[in-house]
């Protein structure tokens, strides 16, 4: 199965049980919204899991891009992604967990193919306020799928206070020898879907209230699931990732982390470009402009010469395609060169800078505040290119 395939076989799956699709937003929040990027599928529909009807029903299925920077860290590795997508299922105050639980069982297994023996679960298991989620361990069991329970792995909360609740999540084996083995002691079982049962509020003082409706949000990576159907090692291998990778490959010779961020962050910055973000200093656009400038980092870091003006238009025209973005590639690679260029230029001042410095010696603290708040120049930027560009001090 490629992409569109999963998409429409998830969509239909969930219409046939009475779901109605709805319309994935852009990353960009609504006006009012605290947060910079949309960072996961039930991000729109928070008012109405917290009791508003919705317009078109209690069953609510759709496919959400999102974004998210608490995993930079981790970008590079076998599953973690800036930019994804996530297929979501809500139930608002109609059908309970372990329907969704057993809903999500028969799709994996008689819709996708996934075999009994490749599945394991993660249930709650209780804490001092709340009790352990016995309806998904029963559920589960009857199914005849492994579980392990854990505590804070499988409480679901978006902040320090609002809904909340445990969840379940199913894993799935991607090692090439038999199952073995749990998700807490094998990296091989690899998390796709995410059944959160959201039957409570956290407020300010640490307490619960019980929710004025029981939902059930569920959230499954589509670029996750694509590696798990067609067999491969990574995200950035299955088919959203090809025309990238392939690109990338073939432009620069970099290690498989540094070639796996590059496509990462390129394919990023395209789509949040798209929705309508540029380059700045604050907000969103200095998401974008981290994103750019640690490309641009991890280029030069071996090669100045390489340029993004290199990039050919067919991956950019694939993203916009895919994600049905208003633009098109030459905005894309204008502000793509555009931002190159900006930071060419601060790299040049910065190695003045950092010449003279190196001179007396090592860096203090004050060097890199200074330089940061002077120079605009970022203490990882700093620690990273700048000793390399300047004959190897430190």
């Amino acid at each position: 199965m490629n992409s569109d395939q999963i998409i429409r076989t998830f969509i239909d799956f969930f219409r046939e049980r009475g779901h109605q699709p709805i319309t994935g937003s852009s990353l960009i929040p609504p006006p009012g919204d605290p947060v910079l990027f949309t960072t996961s599928g039930m991000h729109p529909l928070t008012p109405y899991l917290e009791g508003r009807p919705h317009p078109l029903g209690r069953r609510l299925v759709n496919v959400q891009r999102c974004l998210r920077t608490t995993d930079l860290d981790e970008v590079g590795d076998r599953t973690h992604l800036t930019t994804f997508e996530m297929l979501g299922t809500w139930s608002l105050g109609d059908y309970a967990g372990p329907q969704s639980l057993r809903w999500g069982y028969e799709l994996l297994h008689d819709g996708f193919g996934i075999g009994t023996d490749r599945m394991y679960a993660t249930v709650f298991g209780g804490d001092d306020q709340v009790g352990p989620d016995n309806p998904s361990l029963r559920t589960w069991t009857e199914l005849g799928i492994p579980v392990e329970l854990t505590r804070e792995e499988n409480w679901w909360s978006n902040g320090p206070t609002g809904p909340c609740g445990p969840d379940s999540e199913i894993f799935v084996w991607t090692g090439r020898t038999p199952p073995e083995g749990s998700p807490g002691t094998d990296p091989r079982w690899v998390e796709v879907w995410n059944h959160v049962m959201m039957r409570h509020r956290r407020l300010a003082d640490g307490t619960l209230r019980p929710l004025r409706q029981h939902n059930v949000d569920t959230g499954m990576g589509l670029e996750r699931l694509l590696t798990v159907l067609q067999g491969k090692e990574s995200v950035y291998e299955c088919d959203l990732f090809e025309p990238w990778l392939s690109t990338v490959s073939s432009l620069w010779r970099l290690d498989q982390t540094a070639t796996r961020i590059v496509c990462d962050h390129l394919r990023s910055s395209t789509v949040v470009i798209g929705d309508g973000v540029r380059p700045s200093n604050t907000g969103r656009g200095y998401v974008l402009r981290r994103l750019l400038r640690r490309v641009l980092t991890t280029l030069w870091r071996e090669d100045r010469s390489r340029t993004l003006s290199d990039l050919p238009i067919e991956p950019i025209g694939h993203t916009i395609d895919h994600f049905r973005l208003s633009t098109d590639t030459a905005c894309v690679r204008s502000v793509l060169r555009d931002e190159e260029r900006r930071f060419d230029e601060l790299l040049r001042r910065g190695e003045r800078v950092l010449s003279r410095r190196l001179s007396r010696g090592p860096l203090t603290e004050q060097d890199y505040r200074q330089l940061h708040d002077t120079h605009g120049l970022p203490r990882d930027l700093v620690v990273d290119l700048l000793p390399s560009l300047t004959g190897g001090r430190a």
